[in-house]
């Protein structure tokens, strides 16, 4: 059996429950997907400051995951916090939502937008897609102006906000899919895919089968350079948990 644990950085339980059955609805029959929250961090993670200080507790739970044997991890926050320290800590494969979005996007047309929550995040979302080298790709990037915590309001419209800038998107940007741009988008990916007609890409699910594809190849984060486990040393205060000298 292959078990994956997918962390989402914030704290929100009932957005980690959405995620977990959003991944477990794609997830092969041998693979376990176990879906967790940090027991610290933000609420939701909508700025710099809040994906700084999600880190910690994501790395505590890669840790909590080594500790069990975990096969390999999803980070289950667009903007991918703390993905590189991840690797470092991890055996098997790490893998990022927004990474795994826009490859997957790549590979069933030659363009992307990408609608996410709020614009103060529009333009982490094209740092990424700098860094992952699908500038070229990306025709466009759009916010829906939702915050996180309200994108799975059963009283809100959330949905019908999403679905309408992903028609609008496409049609400004001349693209061939969309990427949703937070984990919360997940629980309504495939509704808002049917109802466009187009490829509408959740970041939770393409990265819970690459990581279960890595799994299944053998394949593990390289440690010949800078992924290589952190150096050990001590570290004081708030994070004397952390320490990795011996």
């Amino acid at each position: 059996m292959t078990r994956i644990k997918v962390i989402n950085p914030n704290t929100a339980r009932a957005m980690t429950e959405s995620i977990g059955r959003c991944a477990r609805a794609v997830a092969a029959p041998g693979t376990e997907i176990v879906a967790v929250s940090p027991v610290m961090g933000p609420e939701s993670i909508e700025s710099h400051y809040d994906e700084a200080l999600a880190v910690p507790g994501l790395l505590a739970e890669i840790a909590a995951g080594e500790r069990v044997g975990m096969d390999g991890y999803v980070v289950a926050c667009f903007g991918d916090p703390g993905l590189d320290a991840a690797r470092e800590l991890a055996s098997g494969p790490v893998v990022g939502v927004a990474e795994a979005a826009m490859h997957a996007a790549t590979l069933v047309g030659r363009s992307f937008s990408v609608v996410t929550t709020l614009s103060r995040t529009v333009n982490r979302a094209w740092d990424l897609a700098h860094r992952y080298g699908f500038t070229a790709a990306c025709r466009g990037v759009h916010a829906c102006d939702i915050p996180v915590l309200e994108l799975d309001r059963p009283d809100g419209d959330a949905r019908r906000v999403v679905t309408a800038l992903c028609a609008a998107a496409v049609e400004a940007d001349g693209s061939d899919s969309v990427v949703l741009g937070c984990a919360g988008m997940a629980a309504f990916c495939a509704d808002v895919s049917r109802e466009l007609g187009f490829p509408v890409i959740d970041g939770v699910t393409a990265a819970t089968k690459l990581v279960e594809s890595l799994v299944a190849l053998g394949l593990r984060t390289s440690t010949r350079g800078e992924f290589a486990p952190p150096v050990p040393k001590r570290y004081s205060g708030l994070l004397r948990g952390f320490t990795t000298a011996t």
